[in-house]
């Protein structure tokens, strides 16, 4: 049996992780009182005592934390510090056998970003397999609730009298320096980071991610590319969809509350549109996480997970 340390827990994505661990026979779940959550001794004293620690904290926190913590525990860091860091798995075990592998051995693990979940499935295969050019530039548009802006996001929509702006969607990112573009750019092998187009809508959670590519800028086809998609994805916690059946609609909260991904090739031998819906609480940050347990710890990687 396991020791699982949640540090952070009191936020969005630590109390996704702990619904889904609570009641697990093969864990205990080490906890802190409420007045000693933000103490640093006794958060260092509850990882030491654990096998496994979930970072849920904002990336200055979860780098002191990796180093407060002990070289036998095996981190989680569900923050967007390490994402690209040499020294950490990265938590995306779909991608490939080797990816799967170094996560099931390793001691430090990040989990991938929200948005970069659904750009990375998109996009890493088709530059893996050279049927995208890894210099293409590519744009990449993102539609989430806003669970994932955290506490202060989710109070602001919530307000009872708030700000009738929050009433539409909203893009934001507009520097284009967003933090999860090195993420998109390394993960996928790209040279370049993507124009990213993020927008966060009046709705809690799910997200839908959309990559136009022109089929001239490819090495095949589209359906080239739904066959790369069902190969690399196979057996997996992603699904590849020849359509959506909503009636020409895609509704970015049909996962919400789910740990899986939903792909799908639209659009037509011209210009093609990549896309992949999940829940930015789901298979975007916690079912992610808690994946990545489950494969550290030798237990089927659908352990506790909602598909």
């Amino acid at each position: 049996m396991k020791k699982v340390f949640i540090d952070g827990s009191a936020g969005t994505t630590g109390l996704r992780i702990y619904d889904r661990l609570r009641g697990r026979e093969d864990i205990v779940l080490v906890t802190l009182p409420e007045e000693k959550r933000k103490d640093a001794g006794a958060r260092a004293e509850a990882m030491a005592q654990s096998d496994i620690t979930f970072l849920c904290l904002p990336d200055d926190a979860a780098r002191e934390a990796v180093q407060m913590a002990g070289a036998d525990t095996v981190v989680i860091d569900a923050s967007s510090a390490h994402r690209v860091h040499p020294d950490f798995a990265y938590g995306f075990p779909e991608l490939s056998k080797m990816h799967k592998e170094r996560i099931k051995d390793a001691k430090r693990i990040s989990v991938p970003g929200c948005h970069a979940s659904g750009f990375i499935a998109l996009v890493y295969p088709l530059v893996a397999s050279g049927l995208v050019p890894a210099d293409l530039k590519l744009t990449c548009h993102s539609l989430t609730g806003y669970s994932g802006g955290g506490k202060g996001m989710i109070a602001a929509y919530e307000e009872k009298n708030r700000d009738p702006l929050l009433d539409a969607p909203r893009q934001y990112a507009l520097g284009q320096a967003h933090k999860h573009l090195p993420e998109m750019k390394v993960r996928t092998g790209l040279t370049h980071e993507p124009a990213f187009c993020p927008i966060v809508a009046d709705y809690y959670c799910g997200m839908e991610v959309t990559v136009p590519l022109f089929a001239s800028d490819l090495r095949g086809t589209k359906a080239d590319i739904r066959a790369i998609y069902q190969k690399t994805y196979e057996n997996s916690l992603i699904t590849v969809l020849d359509d959506w059946n909503e009636g020409g609609f895609v509704s970015a909260g049909a996962l919400a509350g789910f740990d899986g991904m939903q792909l799908c090739v639209a659009g037509n031998e011209e210009r093609i549109l990549l896309m992949a819906r999940y829940d930015n609480l789901g298979k975007g940050a916690s079912g992610a996480a808690v994946q990545c347990m489950n494969l550290v710890m030798g237990v089927p990687e659908t352990k506790g997970l909602v598909l």
